[in-house]
């Protein structure tokens, strides 16, 4: 794709300016550090395009402060660009739970993505971060089958990006765009801890 361009444009009766406007489901997956980072970046254009924006971060405690989020929500308040709308729906990794909690947090997922799936079909946004879904759906608590079906079949229009490790074959084989990042090397290698303004 030199200069963005394609290298090929199928005979289908698309306009220029209708190919601009197909939504896209972008999937974000890998070993590597980014794969949330790019997706608020995609929320940032999101937001600058004017477009009503919804993030659903999934096996994040609410009580962890998260860069993005203070930053996109103050942009959400500013009234230049798109309205975000930010749900947390978990209460930690599945390494450091509380023995006996993990029902309760497949509860909340399965909770969450139902209110993704009435958001989908009501239309309420444009634009869509569902951060760390992979491992809802790798754990068991949400059915891939039907995330893939229900994003195949959304309301045209809304964009949707989703970011995990492990990201199942169905849903990177029905995604418009997937990105795996792949770690080449990480501070935590020699033994660093995650810092603020870089992990958070």
């Amino acid at each position: 794709m030199p200069q963005g361009k394609p290298e090929t444009v199928p005979d289908d009766g698309l306009t220029t300016r209708q190919r601009r406007r197909q939504p896209v489901l972008a999937v974000h997956t890998g070993q590597g550090k980014g794969k949330s980072t790019a997706a608020f970046g995609m929320a940032l254009r999101a937001w600058s395009a004017g477009w009503p924006i919804v993030v659903y971060q999934f096996v994040k405690s609410p009580k962890w402060k998260v860069g993005e989020e203070a930053a996109l929500r103050a942009l959400g308040e500013t009234g230049k660009g798109g309205h975000v709308t930010w749900h947390k729906m978990g209460e930690g990794w599945s390494w450091i739970q509380r023995p006996g909690t993990e029902r309760d947090h497949a509860a909340e997922a399965a909770e969450g993505w139902a209110q993704i799936k009435r958001d989908l079909a009501a239309e309420s946004y444009r634009f869509y971060v569902l951060d760390e879904f992979t491992y809802p759906m790798k754990w068991g608590w949400v059915d891939v089958a039907d995330v893939v079906a229900t994003l195949r079949d959304r309301p045209d229009g809304q964009h949707v990006v989703v970011t995990g490790r492990d990201a199942p074959a169905a849903l990177v084989d029905l995604a418009d765009l997937v990105t795996d990042m792949t770690k080449v090397k990480h501070p935590m290698d020699a033994g660093r801890k995650g810092q603020q303004g870089i992990e958070w």
